[in-house]
């Protein structure tokens, strides 16, 4: 017997008075990040909106006027998480300590079509031998995450460095190793991080390496070093990501390019006018959010330790807002 379908998500107004922190944000950093991408949303009532930002209005009046807070419920409470862009140590020659290929997606690969897990892939050696190498890294937990955040920098060791982008993926279901961790009774829930996860699959090798397998997702990359690197990775939207301003959610619920409030708790509460520009194979549900923190060490330390509860507000334009939750 089949699963039951997912419930139809359902929307409620509120007023910009019920967000809170809502007055003490700079809403004029959430617009500038909201002009990287608001010209490539192919929506008219977007474009309209899209067209009245450039003209440098009062940021918080143009939000206020122009859109309406809206929670879209989900059948998941919110979660909030974080993401950063890797930086790693990498060669575009095979050899040494450089023997973990970053690869580009095969052609073979059709959208919406699934292809082998990440087991196939790697114990039948798939993609051997078929030019299909990016560059080599020193570390197969680095690769491992860079395919979970998506996209990052390699510093080449014959000088300079690239930066790699999301190229497509296999097909299959992603799944969370932390979770398998905490099932196998490794680590209680609590006590799961990005940190705590390559530490103990460099640890125990044989066991990391089929832990790593539990995942069926297989990402592929793309080089994109023409954008520059005083400017983020490239998100979903094929603009470059801001830290602190972006977010990845998930498209089924979220538009692309809209602005988003997001009320996150934890040890270090956030709140704060978003703009979803990227997504995730993770972020999944109308109430899930993952925060760009950066580049770098630092900025992964900080989004390791994110797993938090909270809310998140799209705002959307007045009409669509009520054809929506028309009693609102």
């Amino acid at each position: 017997m089949s699963d039951p379908a997912p419930a139809a998500p359902t929307y409620d107004i509120l007023t910009f008075d019920q967000l809170d922190g809502w007055a003490e944000d700079d809403h004029q950093a959430a617009l500038d990040v909201f002009l990287e991408t608001c010209a490539d949303i192919d929506d008219p009532e977007w474009g309209s909106l899209c067209a009245l930002a450039t003209s440098q209005p009062n940021a918080r009046t143009f939000f206020e006027l122009f859109f309406r807070p809206v929670v879209i419920n989900g059948e998941q409470p919110a979660l909030f998480t974080g993401y950063y862009e890797p930086e790693l140590k990498g060669s575009r020659f095979r050899g040494g300590q450089y023997q973990y290929p970053l690869y580009r997606k095969p052609p073979e690969i059709r959208p919406g079509t699934s292809w082998f897990t990440r087991e196939e892939i790697e114990d039948q050696g798939l993609l051997n031998g078929r030019g299909l190498e990016i560059v080599y890294i020193n570390d197969p937990v680095d690769v491992f995450f860079l395919q979970v955040q998506g996209s990052g920098r390699v510093a080449l060791e014959e000088g300079g460095a690239i930066r790699v982008g999301y190229g497509g993926k296999n097909g299959r279901n992603y799944s969370s190793i932390g979770k398998e961790l905490v099932r196998r009774g490794v680590y209680d829930a609590h006590q799961v991080s990005a940190q705590r996860i390559k530490q103990w699959v460099r640890n125990n090798p044989i066991e990391g390496r089929q832990l790593l397998q539990h995942n069926d997702s297989f990402v592929f990359f793309r080089e994109v070093s023409e954008v520059p690197a005083d400017k983020g990775p490239l998100g979903a939207m094929n603009r470059s990501i801001t830290p602190m301003r972006s977010i990845a959610v998930d498209p089924a619920f979220t538009k692309l390019g809209a602005p988003v409030w997001i009320e996150k708790a934890g040890r270090d509460p956030l709140k704060r006018l978003m703009i979803a520009q990227d997504t995730g194979s993770a972020i999944k549900g109308a109430q899930r959010a993952d925060i760009y923190y950066g580049t770098g060490a630092q900025a992964g330390a900080a989004a390791g330790t994110i797993k938090d509860k909270g809310r998140l507000v799209v705002l959307m334009p007045i009409q669509t807002a009520y054809v929506l939750a028309p009693g609102g």
